[in-house]
């Protein structure tokens, strides 16, 4: 297969596969959706889902979340892990949210990833899916997956995000990374991984070994 030819399998397979694409992180504004991918590094999707009804019982707005101490924040967001560091930038944020942007998310990279505890990973999540703007977040699964399907060198996940969009259409980033990421969740693993049970990586790429 030829690249245009991958590019286009794994974008006629994902589509027939996963035709709808629910955002996993339970959320019901921007505010709440920032904080849920904030909590979501290197935690699962399934465990952020259990502790934020918590902490949103408490605070599902900057305003009252910046009334929380960060310790308060902390003591219930700690089984997300890398508590220290998520709780003050949750807390930091909300701050800035209140005092620099009227108590609005910022629907822009800039004034996002200015903000303690959000990198561009996170902001791209927020942009694509809470204001539409097309951006292609790049996590494990996906730099994963484009380095199986040999659509990326691998190196870093800048790079894969640079070849992302450069080879998929613009209009379709917002959904294909989400499709990626089931497919990867799914079919295509970082442990227990099986060729056989990957369709997409046995038809793109039938010799790869990892």
């Amino acid at each position: 297969m030829t690249k245009a030819e991958r590019v286009k399998f794994v974008i006629e397979k994902l589509e027939e596969l996963y035709p709808e694409t629910p955002i996993p992180l339970e959320h019901h504004d921007p505010f709440t959706l920032l904080v849920a991918v904030v909590l979501s590094a290197q935690c699962t999707d399934e465990r952020v889902n259990k502790i934020t009804p918590l902490l949103f019982r408490v605070a599902d707005n900057p305003y009252d979340m910046m009334k929380l101490s960060v310790e308060e924040i902390a003591e219930i967001i700690r089984p997300c892990g890398l508590t220290p560091m998520k709780s003050k930038g949750i807390h930091g944020l909300s701050k800035m949210i209140v005092e620099q942007h009227n108590g609005q998310v910022p629907d822009n990279f800039e004034d996002l990833e200015a903000m303690p505890g959000v990198g561009h990973k996170t902001a791209s999540v927020v942009m694509s899916q809470a204001f539409g703007v097309p951006a292609f977040p790049v996590d494990t699964h996906i730099h994963r997956l484009m380095t199986r399907w040999k659509l990326t060198n691998g190196k870093s996940v800048q790079q894969t995000e640079k070849d992302a969009k450069r080879l998929f259409p613009k209009e379709l980033w917002n959904k294909l990374h989400l499709q990626i990421i089931f497919y990867g969740r799914e079919y295509s693993p970082a442990r227990g991984w099986d060729l056989e049970k990957d369709v997409i990586t046995r038809m793109v790429n039938p010799n790869c070994a990892n």
